[in-house]
C-alpha cells in the first residue's frame, strides 16, 4: 500500500496524523475486502483551499471537513470485480500495479472545529473523516437514505476496529 499523505495547512496538528492516516487507511482496505494493493494521496490543508477546491469541481462555494476524489466509478460500494475487465486498467499505476483509489483532502482546521463542537479528540475526529473518505473512493455514498444507511453502518464498524469509539 501507498498513502502519499502531504501536510499543506499553516497550524500544526499536534497528534501523530501519518500514523493514524495510514492505519485508517489499512483497516478500511482491508474491511472491505480491496484484493489489490492500493495507492491513496491524502493532503492536509486549510479551510480555504479546501473551500476552493470544493468550488472548481463541486460547484459548491462553501468549506467543508472533508473531499474525496475517486478514480474510479463503482456500480456497487467496495465491488472490486469491475477491475478485471482491460477497459480498467487506467485504474492501476503502471509502474507499481497498485489500484489508484484516489484522493482524500482534509480540513485541519474543520477537524479541530468538529472535535470540539462534537466533544471528542482530534485523532477520533481524523480517523472518522479518513475513514467516511476512504469509504467514499471504494463507491460509497450518502445521498439516498439506503445508501447513507449503508455507509454509516460501514464507518461504524470500521471505527469500532480501529478501537476508536466515539467519545
Amino acid at each position: 500500500m501507498t498513502c502519499e499523505i502531504t501536510y499543506e495547512a499553516d497550524t500544526p496538528l499536534s497528534i501523530p496524523y501519518e500514523e493514524i492516516i495510514r492505519r485508517v487507511v489499512e483497516e478500511a482496505l482491508e474491511q472491505e475486502g480491496c484484493p489489490y494493493e492500493a495507492e491513496v494521496g491524502v493532503t492536509l490543508t486549510s479551510g480555504d483551499e479546501v473551500r476552493r477546491l470544493n468550488r472548481e469541481f463541486r460547484g459548491m462555494d462553501r468549506t467543508t471537513d472533508v473531499l474525496s476524489f475517486p478514480m474510479a466509478e463503482y456500480e456497487r460500494p467496495a465491488d472490486f470485480d469491475f477491475l478485471e475487465e482491460d477497459s480498467a486498467a487506467d485504474c492501476f499505476n503502471p509502474e507499481t500495479g497498485e489500484l489508484l483509489l484516489g484522493d482524500i483532502v482534509l480540513s485541519v482546521e474543520k477537524i479541530r472545529e468538529q472535535a470540539e463542537e462534537y466533544g471528542h479528540s482530534l485523532k477520533r475526529e481524523l480517523a472518522f473523516l479518513t475513514a467516511h473518505s476512504m469509504l467514499h473512493l471504494m463507491g460509497y455514498d450518502h445521498v439516498e437514505d439506503e445508501e447513507r444507511h449503508l455507509m454509516e453502518e460501514r464507518q461504524r464498524l470500521l471505527m469500532k476496529a480501529l478501537e476508536i469509539p466515539r467519545e
